[in-house]
C-alpha cells in the first residue's frame, strides 16, 4: 500500500483532494448550531433553561419578539450562524488538537465568554448570579457537548483520530 500523506492525496488514485477547512467548518458549523440549538430550544420548552433560544439575537430585536415563534426560529438562525463562525474558528485555530478534550474546552470557554462576560453586558440575560442552577447547569451541559461535536469532528477529519479508533 503506498503511503499518501495529506499533501500527495490530491495524486490519489479516487481523485480526492484534501478536505477544505473552509468548507468543512462552514457545514459542521451548520449542523452543530442546527442541532445543539434544537436541543436547546427543547431545553427551554422543558423549562430546563430560562434564557431564551434566541438570546445571540437579543441586541437586535426586542425582547417581545425574542419570546414569539418568529423569535425562537430567529434565535435558531442565529445560533447556527454563531456555531459557524465558531467553528471556523476551531478549524483554523485548533484543528491539530487530538481528542474530545480540546472540544469539550472550548465549548466551556465559549459558555464563559458568553453566560459571564458578553451576555449580561449586551443585555441577553441577567448575570449569572441571578440565572437558577438549572439554567447554569443546563446551559453548561449543552454548551460542553456543542464544542465537543464540533472539536472531536474537526479532530477526526484533521488528524490521524480514525487510526486511533482502530486501535482501541
Amino acid at each position: 500500500m503506498s503511503s499518501i500523506t495529506k499533501r500527495d492525496r490530491s495524486a490519489h488514485p479516487t481523485g480526492q483532494g484534501l478536505t477544505s477547512p473552509l468548507r468543512f467548518s462552514l457545514q459542521l458549523g451548520f449542523f452543530a448550531g442546527l442541532i445543539w440549538g434544537l436541543v436547546r430550544w427543547l431545553f427551554y420548552i422543558l423549562h430546563f433553561t430560562v434564557v431564551l433560544p434566541g438570546f445571540l439575537a437579543e441586541p437586535f430585536f426586542k425582547h417581545s419578539f425574542m419570546k414569539s415563534t418568529a423569535g425562537h426560529l430567529t434565535g435558531l438562525l442565529f445560533f447556527i450562524v454563531f456555531s459557524m463562525i465558531a467553528t471556523f474558528l476551531y478549524t483554523a485555530l485548533l484543528r491539530k488538537l487530538k481528542g474530545p478534550y480540546p472540544g469539550l474546552i472550548f465549548g466551556a470557554v465559549w459558555w464563559t465568554v458568553l453566560f459571564v462576560w458578553a451576555g449580561p453586558r449586551l443585555g441577553m440575560f441577567p448575570p449569572v448570579t441571578r440565572l437558577t442552577w438549572d439554567t447554569l447547569v443546563s446551559e453548561f451541559c449543552v454548551f460542553l457537548l456543542w464544542g465537543l461535536f464540533i472539536g472531536y469532528t474537526v479532530a477526526f477529519e484533521f488528524t490521524d483520530e480514525r487510526l486511533r479508533e482502530h486501535a482501541v
